[in-house]
């Protein structure tokens, strides 16, 4: 009888912990482009939709951590505040649009040398909490599928400088850059600027919160 009594307090011990287990906290560490991803239509609510078709959603917890403008010098300052303090078990990292972008818009931005060494420092701070930690490319500023946006050249580099720090950090790559060039060589046949992923070649229509959101569920949930 006392055997039989351990093992159903055992039963229950082990039910009461899969029911309270907390679930996963993913953190999404970006710009305006996540900031507007916790929106109704945004990629990150997406995401959550497609966590919850799956029967996932006590799983997984998504937290969107993004701020308009932001650059990875901002995301460094930032990462005790609106990361860190919120002891999360993944952090998607999504940064690099800003840097490019507004050498021209703004006549700022981040040189590669200090855009990569912030970067690294902030996935060291992950790491020693440890963190998991995936990067994405950034996806476009402008979509021709010619190379003839203006800012190809650039993305195309700090994409490149994401890819390498990925590797040698062994962070998952969420290639985003990849994923928005092989969509418009087959959705965008006019070779337009805008219109098929994005609404002003930067940030995201509802396709492109789609395809960001697809891409993610692929290599964060499991």
């Amino acid at each position: 009888m006392k055997k039989i009594l351990t093992a159903f307090t055992l039963l229950i011990i082990l039910a009461s912990f899969t029911t309270f287990q907390k679930p996963e906290r993913i953190i999404f560490f970006g710009d305006s482009i996540t900031q507007a991803g916790v929106n109704p239509k945004g990629y990150i609510s997406v995401l959550r939709d497609l966590v919850k078709s799956k029967g996932l959603e006590n799983k997984y917890e998504l937290v969107g951590a993004g701020i308009g403008g932001n650059k990875v010098y901002d995301l460094y300052l930032r990462l005790e505040d609106d990361v860190l303090s919120k002891n999360p078990s993944t952090v998607v990292i999504w940064v690099g649009v800003n840097d490019v972008w507004h050498k021209r818009s703004h006549g700022t931005g981040t040189d590669a040398d200090k855009f990569e060494k912030f970067y690294n420092a902030i996935i060291k701070k992950l790491k020693e909490k440890n963190i998991k930690v995936l990067l994405c490319t950034p996806a476009a500023i402008g979509e021709k599928t010619d190379y003839s946006n203006e800012l190809d050249g650039d993305l195309n580099k700090y994409a490149a400088i994401i890819r390498q720090i990925a590797a040698s950090n062994n962070c998952q790559l969420i290639d985003l850059r990849k994923a928005f060039l092989d969509y418009n060589l087959v959705n965008n046949k006019n070779n337009e600027e805008k219109g098929i992923l994005t609404t002003d070649r930067v940030h995201l229509n509802d396709a492109g919160n789609k395809l960001v959101a697809e891409e993610m569920y692929k290599h964060l949930i499991k």
